[in-house]
């Protein structure tokens, strides 16, 4: 296992906590660094253009980020139950522990962590993944599970999950994970153009696709949506029962979706019905500056008094010129 498939290498194999994700970290890590990289730039902007164009920037970058960094978390739906269950297969001994289940897009992570952890001579603190997307065969892993011998409440999750399972997950859960990457990935591109069209001060079209991003995400949120059921197959643990909720990734994705739609739309309005306003956000409207840079360097004015001494009626000028000729 490499640093670069989304844990640490010095993990053991089967009695493993729960990886650290080197992708999100990656991602993050790259934002911040723009975001630090503008930050330093930021003292040679002049005035009140300094504020709004780091608000600017920083609405931009969090918007990519979220895009870009829920593609892999798998936090999209979670749930934890405390249970005393079996430990190992054809074996009466039970332990008490908490099990949660973590699903994202791209598969799901079953976490078993004893309460506590030391028990029955042995660290009871396992977190095992489960993928399903496009080149990963999730039936292989689960036999890779079976084979190593993990604890029978992670089998006994993952079972839920395949192919044979009547309850039908893997079907729904692997459609609508692919079709909802897809449309975060078509609002991440979306967004870049938006980017692009802000920089070359197209602000028109800028905000059709900021709320375009906005849409898609949301629709990715709606497919996701879909999938959730767990009414006609639940997951027992004895008398305890594990059921799933929507976890962070999803309410933060809904939540940037909103900020898309909310921020297209204010830009559409404006547009339409003071665009002065809109550009001075933009720092567009340059005209009172060029008009105060021009007056630095035009000819003094002669004062109002001076002026009416010379400033004489052009009848009289007229009459005066023909009585001399």
């Amino acid at each position: 296992m490499t640093l670069w498939d989304g844990s640490y290498p010095f993990y053991p194999g089967a009695n493993a906590r729960f990886p650290f994700d080197t992708t999100r970290a990656v991602i993050v890590t790259v934002f911040l660094s723009m975001l630090a990289t503008f930050i330093i730039i930021l003292p040679g902007i002049p005035g009140r253009r300094r504020l709004c164009w780091f608000l600017r920037l920083l609405l931009g970058l969090f918007v990519g980020a979220v895009i870009l960094n829920v593609q892999f978390t798998r936090d999209w739906e979670s749930g934890w139950v405390r249970a005393n269950t079996s430990y190992k297969s054809f074996s009466p001994v039970q332990v008490s522990a908490d099990i949660g289940l973590h699903i994202g897009l791209a598969g799901l992570n079953v976490t078993l962590r004893g309460n506590p952890v030391e028990q029955i001579n042995e660290t009871i603190n396992y977190n095992e993944h489960f993928p399903w997307s496009f080149g990963a065969d999730y039936e292989h892993s689960y036999s890779q599970g079976l084979q190593k011998g993990l604890p029978s409440p992670i089998l006994y999750v993952a079972e839920k999950f395949s192919w044979q399972s009547p309850c039908g997950w893997h079907r729904r859960y692997r459609i609508a994970g692919h079709y909802a990457s897809a449309m975060l990935w078509l609002a991440f591109c979306t967004w870049l153009i938006s980017i692009l069209l802000f920089s070359m001060s197209i602000l028109l079209y800028g905000g059709q696709m900021l709320l375009l991003t906005g849409t898609l995400i949301l629709s990715s949120l709606l497919l996701f949506s879909t999938t959730r059921n767990t009414l006609g197959c639940p997951i027992h643990f004895g008398p305890a029962s594990l059921r799933t909720d929507y976890g962070e990734s999803f309410w933060l994705a809904l939540a940037t979706g909103l900020l898309c739609l909310l921020l297209g739309l204010g830009i559409l309005i404006l547009h339409a019905v003071q665009p002065q306003k809109l550009k001075l956000i933009f720092s567009l409207d340059k005209r009172g500056e060029e008009e105060q840079w021009d007056k630095c360097w035009l000819p003094a004015q002669p004062s109002c008094s001076a002026q009416d001494g010379f400033m004489v009626p052009l009848g009289e000028l007229c009459h005066s010129s023909a009585t001399q000729l």
